[in-house]
Order: C-alpha cells, then structure tokens, then sequence
C-alpha cells in the first residue's frame, strides 16, 4: 500500500517550489488507478482551494504516448492555475513543454456520484457550453514517462497551468463535435490540426467517460464546473516567447503568451 498522506505532501510540495523528483517504485507510489486517484483527492486537500474544473488527459493515442499510460485519467483544475484568454502564462520550469488544442464543456447541473452509469444523453443535457481551450501540462516527476498510469493520476494527471476561452455563440450539438476540425498555432503557424475523434471518439465521449470514472470513485462534478476534454492532434513542443493560439473555427479561439 501506497503511503497516500506522505505522497500527496510530496506532490504539493513539488508544485509549490517548483521542483521536481524521480520516480523510484516502492512504498511511496501507487501500482494501482484507485490508489493514485486516493493520492490525487488528498492533494486536493493539501492545496485548500477551489477545484473549478476538470481534466482529461491521454485521451488520444498521441497523448498516451506522449507520457506512457495505458489509459484515460482525470485530474483537478485548480482555481491558482487557470487563466483567461490573452493571459501572460510564466514558462518557468515546465519540463513537459508542449501546448494541447482541446474542446471545453461547462455543466449547467450537478452530476453526484451514483450507481448507475450516466447516458450520454444525460450527460448532453447537463452541458451548459462550450469553449476554446489551450493546456499547458507538466509532472512534478523529472522523468514523466516512468510513472505510468498510476503514478501520473497522483500527479493530478500532469496538470499545470490552463487557459479558457469564451462560450461560443454558435449552436453547437455535442454529439455532432467528433468531426468538427480544430487547430494549434504558435507564432502564428500552424503547429497541429485535429478535430474531435481525436479524444476518445469524440468529446462528448470523453465527458461521458469521465462523468461514469469520477461517479465509480464516489465523486461528483458540479454546475458550473468545466472539463476539459483531452488533446486533439498532438501535444506541441513551446518555448519561452511563444504565442499560442487554439482555433476551434466557428466555436471560437483561445491565446496566451509563454513569459519566461
């Protein structure tokens, strides 16, 4: 068994000094999703500040790739690390250094735990928007692909720094976004272009599965919440100095601007 109290204070303080460690299996760590999303919940507590959102990460083949995880895994967005569109974001010491194009919903009603599995229906009808987004991720492991699965859910999924973009004005169906094209640019060109099946088979999908995973944790998402639904095309090397921008077509852009 994982030592969930002292792994959680390790993470935090990790975050909050903006230090890294190195993955060594042992007591520490979690060998199982359960135990790591147990160490994620009590970070959360360490942190004492509002969860305003949700994550998806690996979501795509690339993204799993990317960070070696056999699986989806869901993470907190804290209110300290999301940002509004046009923000100046601190580079900093982010090792991961890539940017991720992703499709945001927000939920216009609560979503409680319970024992059976939502619909996608359902899930559609507790949908209050959607919305550009651009997610900076990062591990508070050096090397992030010798944790796997396990290991990055306690990391809070690699979540670091995320930016949102306004509520689109256009009717959108989500169902109907696994085909709808999205693409990444830095410094005005084009770095990535993808489009909704890219995250799972579609984000609608995505929010299904996280809503059902989060449920069978006996957690809940609530009204006013967003999630972020994964990354389509591929995560994107940046630097400091570079201006990134999300281009969702008629549902809307998102940008910032890496500051060193």
């Amino acid at each position: 068994m994982p030592d969930i109290e002292r792994a959680a204070e390790v993470i935090r303080s990790c975050w909050r000094e903006g230090s890294v460690i190195d993955y060594v299996q042992g007591a520490l760590w979690p060998d199982s999703v359960e135990d790591g999303y147990a160490i994620q919940e009590r970070l959360a507590g360490l942190r004492k500040e509002p969860v305003i959102g949700w994550k998806i990460a690996a979501t795509a083949i690339a993204g799993r790739q990317h960070i070696n995880v056999d699986r989806p895994m869901a993470g907190r967005l804290f209110e300290s690390i999301c940002h509004s569109d046009g923000d100046l974001i601190s580079f900093g010491r982010n090792r991961m250094a890539v940017a991720e194009a992703e499709f945001v919903f927000t939920l216009g009603s609560d979503m409680p735990p319970r024992e059976n599995p939502y619909s996608a229906a359902e899930v559609a009808r507790c949908i209050a928007s959607l919305h550009p987004g651009l997610e900076l991720p990062d591990s508070r492991f050096r090397d992030f692909t010798q944790p796997g699965t396990a290991g990055l859910i306690a990391d809070n999924a690699c979540a670091a720094n995320f930016v949102m973009g306004s509520a689109t004005t256009e009717t959108f169906d989500p169902a109907a976004l696994a085909e709808h094209k999205t693409a990444l640019y830095i410094n005005n060109e084009i770095a990535t272009e993808g489009q909704g099946s890219d995250v799972l088979d579609g984000p609608l999908d995505a929010m299904v599965w996280i809503a059902n995973t989060l449920s069978d944790l006996g957690v809940g998402m609530t009204a006013g919440q967003f999630v972020t639904t994964g990354v389509t095309g591929k995560p994107v090397p940046i630097a400091a100095g570079d201006e990134l921008r999300v281009d969702l077509g008629i549902y809307g852009t998102v940008s910032a601007t890496m500051m060193p």
